[in-house]
């Protein structure tokens, strides 16, 4: 087993980018990294710095706690959201981040209902 704490186990890498059907040159570009750089993170040559380590979870849709075998749970942690590439989301969540408890319950119920048919 790895040590934690911002080490990369590079079995995890491979896991989070084959769940996204990527190649290794693919998901080098989607995170924004040599392709040279990317094969030696998923062969465990190198370890990523804590920012790269945060920027490549985030590109790939999961976890650093799930990337260091800190966690089993692959889902991400944190999620970007483009004004640019996504502006209705952006508003809505723009708007919600000062909306009260009780507001945000009411959203995310009307939104299950919008859902629960699809």
């Amino acid at each position: 087993m790895h040590s934690s704490s911002n080490t990369l186990v590079p079995e995890r890498l491979k896991s989070a980018r084959e769940r996204l059907n990527l190649s290794k040159a693919e998901a080098a570009r989607k995170i924004g990294l040599t392709a040279a750089s990317y094969v030696r993170y998923e062969a465990g040559d190198r370890c990523p710095s804590s920012q790269v380590l945060m920027t490549i979870a985030e590109k790939l849709g999961t976890s650093a706690a799930f990337l260091c075998e800190e966690t089993n749970d692959i889902s991400p942690d944190v999620i970007s959201i483009s004004k640019k590439n996504e502006p209705l989301l952006f508003e809505l969540i723009n708007d919600a981040q000062s909306a009260d408890d009780k507001t945000l319950q009411r959203l995310l119920s009307y939104y299950h209902q919008l859902t629960k048919n699809d």
